[in-house]
């Protein structure tokens, strides 16, 4: 089974509170890293101008190319719901792993926060809560 996150775009106003409850819920301190993120697009030209958000997690993608791209096997897929998850006991940090898995995803979904050797972290669709 594979689930995801269910966002209704057409609902979105912009305002970011999803990103705050996000690293709030989480306990992500103030800094590089985002595991919610609201992307912003204008299109048109005024006086039809266009506004739309996207709201960009991890996709936890039916076949991550994180996964592979991370030397120590720190990432993996949960069979049961397919959920993407990292050990962050096993990462080996941004300076000794070069940030592969960051690189690999087309979505930029791996964070590394502030700090030398900041451990991978992404959204896990708040496995907790489960």
């Amino acid at each position: 089974m594979q689930i995801g996150f269910y966002f209704n775009q057409t609902r979105c106003t912009g305002c970011s509170a999803c990103i705050v409850a996000c690293e709030d819920w989480h306990d992500v301190p103030a800094g590089p890293a985002k595991w919610m993120r609201v992307l912003y697009s204008e299109k048109g030209k005024c006086p039809e101008v266009f506004v739309s958000y996207l709201v960009a997690p991890c996709y936890h993608c039916v076949n991550p190319l994180c996964i592979p791209a991370c030397p120590v096997k720190a990432i993996s897929k949960r069979k049961e719901d397919g959920i993407v998850i990292v050990d962050e006991e096993a990462c080996l940090g941004n300076v000794k792993c070069k940030v592969a898995c960051l690189k690999a995803c087309p979505y930029d979904a791996p964070q590394f926060g502030p700090g030398s050797d900041a451990k991978m972290q992404k959204c896990d669709l708040c496995l907790e809560r489960w």
